[in-house]
C-alpha cells in the first residue's frame, strides 16, 4: 500500500515579491504589529516604520538591501 505524499502549502512568487496567501497574510500581521505601515489608508504603498526595522533585524533580515522610495 502506497501513502499519498503530504500536501504542501504554496509560497508563491510574483515578480520580486512574495505573493499569494502567504504575502497576504504577512502584509495583514506585519501592518497589525506596527511593522509596516500606510501614510493615508488610501495609500497604494506600505513603508517599513522604525519598529519594523527594528523587529526584522533581529528575524536575522537584511532591510538595507530595500532601497528607500519617495512614497
Amino acid at each position: 500500500m502506497s501513502e499519498k505524499p503530504a500536501k504542501q502549502k504554496p509560497a508563491k512568487m510574483c515578480y520580486e515579491h512574495l505573493g499569494g496567501k502567504l504575502g497576504q497574510l504577512l502584509a495583514i500581521n506585519f501592518a497589525e504589529k506596527g511593522w509596516i505601515a500606510k501614510k493615508t489608508p488610501t495609500d497604494k504603498h506600505f513603508y517599513i516604520t522604525d519598529l519594523g526595522l527594528k523587529e526584522f533585524a533581529k528575524l536575522g533580515l537584511d532591510i538595507s538591501q530595500i532601497k528607500s522610495e519617495d512614497l
